[in-house]
């Protein structure tokens, strides 16, 4: 079968700036895909060619079988892209949105109350049909545009940073919706910022500086980080930090919350001399252990690389 997405070569340069630079990757169909990487990675720009809404200054890529080099027009009725500022009518109802969208999208007068149903289902916003959209909680209004969003029933999903600046529990609930779409055969491509939702993708890209830099399973890439990782607890964890960043046995230390995960460059074998110079120079180790490497340990690692950085 051919890939729901099919990215080749896919480049966007800006005056100066190649904010991406040569993507070529495959998402399969029903499958969740995700793009992680820091501010300026290139994650917002990769959606928006796309969508079709930025035209890629070199190379192409295909969703559902239409190229968007050549057809931008042409994709847009097998995809539903929810950008990060997504074009809700705060003066609407929330079943007035839904109405538009579904204008918007021309879905037959006839589908369109089953279709309801579902969404309102599954977005929990039945209660709230006649309230104003500008009203809504910053989750609510965005289960609003998901749903608005799916109203067309599209092939492809691309979510670009969907629970960003919302509250715990709504975050919890998008996913819930976004789950569900995939078990409908519905193929979403999210970037996100929070790693621990990266995890619950089945596979993800990680892009640095516009470059794809490692695209595997989240396991697969948990694995690939073959040094254990050492949570170290001291009493003054910010000067540690400070202090391992410049050992030269130390590859990285990240702190997490009030724990540091340390990586050596030789392995764990090395730490002994790292703490003996760490408490010479008058800080307490409280504790310490060997941890899995986290998809966040993965990422720092892969995005502070020399070779990552150019250095």
């Amino acid at each position: 079968m051919e890939p729901a997405v099919s990215l080749r070569g896919l480049t966007r340069d800006f005056a100066d700036l190649r904010a991406v630079d040569n993507l070529s990757f495959d998402v399969a169909h029903g499958e969740l895909f995700g793009i992680i990487g820091p501010d300026g990675a290139g994650k917002t720009t990769t959606l928006r060619m796309l969508a079709g809404v930025l035209r890629p200054s070199s190379g192409d890529a295909t969703l559902a079988g239409v190229s968007v080099a050549r057809d931008p027009e042409g994709v847009k009725r097998h995809i539903a892209y929810m950008s990060q500022r997504f074009g809700l009518y705060t003066d609407l109802t929330v079943g007035e949105n839904l109405e538009f969208y579904a204008d918007l999208y021309q879905v037959p007068r006839s589908e369109r109350p089953a279709r309801l149903d579902r969404l309102y289902a599954f977005s929990g916003l039945g209660p709230f049909q006649d309230r104003r959209a500008g009203q809504l909680s910053g989750g609510m209004k965005q289960k609003l545009g998901l749903s608005c969003a799916l109203i067309h029933e599209p092939e492809v999903m691309l979510l670009d940073e969907p629970t960003f600046g919302v509250d715990p529990i709504s975050r919890r609930d998008l996913w819930l919706i976004v789950h569900e779409m995939v078990a409908r055969g519905v193929t979403v491509i999210v970037s996100t910022a929070y790693l621990d939702e990266a995890e619950r993708c089945d596979r993800v890209v990680v892009l640095h500086l516009g470059r794809a830099v490692a695209l595997d399973t989240p396991d697969a890439l948990q694995q690939r980080l073959r040094e254990k990782v050492l949570a170290v607890r001291t009493d003054r964890p910010r000067e540690s930090r400070d202090r391992l960043r410049g050992h030269p046995a130390v590859r990285q230390a990240v702190l997490f919350g009030e724990i540091l995960h340390v990586t050596l460059r030789e392995g764990v074998q090395d730490w002994p001399a790292v703490r003996a110079d760490l408490q010479a120079a008058g800080v307490e180790v409280l504790g310490e252990g060997t941890v899995e490497a986290s998809l966040e340990d993965v990422f720092i690692d892969l995005t502070r690389r020399p070779e990552v950085e150019g250095e």
